[in-house]
């Protein structure tokens, strides 16, 4: 039996998580035996788990991290162990997801899997694997990553660190990370791909595999959270997100709050406590959630989504909302276009605010429905998950051929 290998910091859980799981159910059906080794937290699993260290050793690489700028770096016996249980299960194919996280060293790992001419795949989620510090740079209008890093402009960014190490984390990574001659780097959106080959990973091959959403669970339903919420027949913007922070497009929202019209309501999913004591009153937040049914009701309640992030490798949430009919609109930057179209939704420059408040008053005026049709049609043609996901078996049975 074909034995597929998992590696990621999370199982099941979160978007990075569910897209292994996915993986793995169709390898699964497949007949392949799977298995998911994470560092820090999961659900349940159709793959056999396996757990990376504890929470003692993450603690301790976090501190180091924090201290030193040394992500990736620590958790040596967390690491070897895994290294015992790759040697005992002996996969056919290796597949790495964020090796990032507090949980791994990738020295030990890249170093065990180049000795041991492993078939690899490593699909790179965001820009840490090709930086000295950081998973994205955007907002920090950095290039220094093209020809090496240093004096890093994002060190109070995750990995936040008191000291800048980013000049040797950058030849560390291009030293081990290049070791490996059976690997193959798939990126998860075209722009993302057109980085990477302005990168030092570009000796490797690298495919686009796009992200997808379950359109099963993901679609058009009616939702009851107009009259959960008291919003009535007002125009509803939503806006998804793990985590609020200015690049995700925290600030923006708030000024947006400020010049909709009256009859404009905002729902921000994602709020912590301390940021929902800020929230002016047309806008109402909603804690973290991975209830899927939850956020069906939401997508599907509202007449527009907006992603004001700047910095997206894919833009998970704004396919999720295009899957369940709701237009959305996108800020001009990273991959946050490659999924919208004219008769999907819109993109806009970034922070530009007036140009966001005027695409609803147009939608306002021409209505969900003109374009609910075009974006649940744009999802079954090109963000099935199922469809998606399938790419990877095609990728490791042309792997394991040759």
């Amino acid at each position: 039996m074909t034995k597929l290998f998992q590696i990621n910091v999370v199982a099941n859980s979160g978007s990075t998580g569910r897209i292994a799981e996915k993986i793995a159910q169709i390898a699964i059906n497949h007949g392949w035996d799977c298995y998911m080794a994470y560092g820090r937290w999961c659900t349940t699993s159709n793959s056999h788990l396996v757990k990376i260290g504890n929470k003692l050793s993450v603690g301790f690489h976090y501190c180091m991290s924090r201290i030193f700028d040394c992500q990736g770096l620590a958790s040596f016996f967390a690491t070897y162990s895994l290294i015992r249980r790759i040697e005992k299960i002996h996969p056919d194919i290796i597949h790495l997801h964020n090796v990032h996280g507090y949980y791994l060293n990738y020295p030990l790992l890249f170093n065990y899997l180049s000795a041991h001419d492993y078939p690899v795949v490593w699909t790179l989620h965001d820009c840490w694997a090709y930086t000295g510090h950081c998973p994205h740079y955007t907002s920090a209008k950095c290039t220094k990553w093209v020809s090496g890093c240093y004096d890093c402009p994002n060190l109070k960014k995750y990995p936040a660190s008191f000291f800048d190490n980013s000049k040797a984390n950058y030849r560390r990574k291009s030293y081990y990370f290049n070791k490996i001659k059976n690997l193959t780097i798939v990126s998860v959106s075209n722009w993302l791909s057109k980085e990477i080959h302005k990168s030092f990973l570009k000796k490797n091959r690298i495919v686009t595999i796009s992200n997808g959403v379950d359109i099963s669970m993901f679609r058009p339903i009616d939702s009851d959270v107009r009259e959960k919420y008291g919003i009535g027949s007002c125009f509803l913007v939503i806006a998804v997100a793990t985590w609020w922070t200015e690049g995700k497009g925290f600030g923006d929202f708030m000024q947006l709050a400020n010049i909709v019209d009256k009859d404009v309501k905002l729902i921000m999913v994602g709020v912590s406590n301390n940021q929902m004591n800020s929230l002016p009153r047309n806008i109402i937040g909603i804690q973290r959630t991975e209830n899927i049914s939850e956020l069906v009701q939401l997508y599907s309640a509202a007449d527009l989504y907006v992603n004001f992030s700047i910095e997206e490798s894919f833009g998970l949430t704004t396919a999720e909302s295009l899957s369940c009919g709701t237009p959305v609109l996108v800020y001009d930057s990273t991959a946050c276009p490659d999924i919208v179209t004219p008769k999907t939704g819109f993109v806009v420059p970034p922070h530009d605010l007036l140009e966001a408040n005027r695409v609803i008053e147009h939608v306002k005026t021409v209505g969900k429905s003109f374009y609910s049709e075009n974006c649940r049609q744009y999802a079954l043609n090109h963000l099935d998950d199922t469809l998606c996901y399938e790419q990877y078996l095609s990728l490791y049975k042309k792997i394991l051929h040759k």
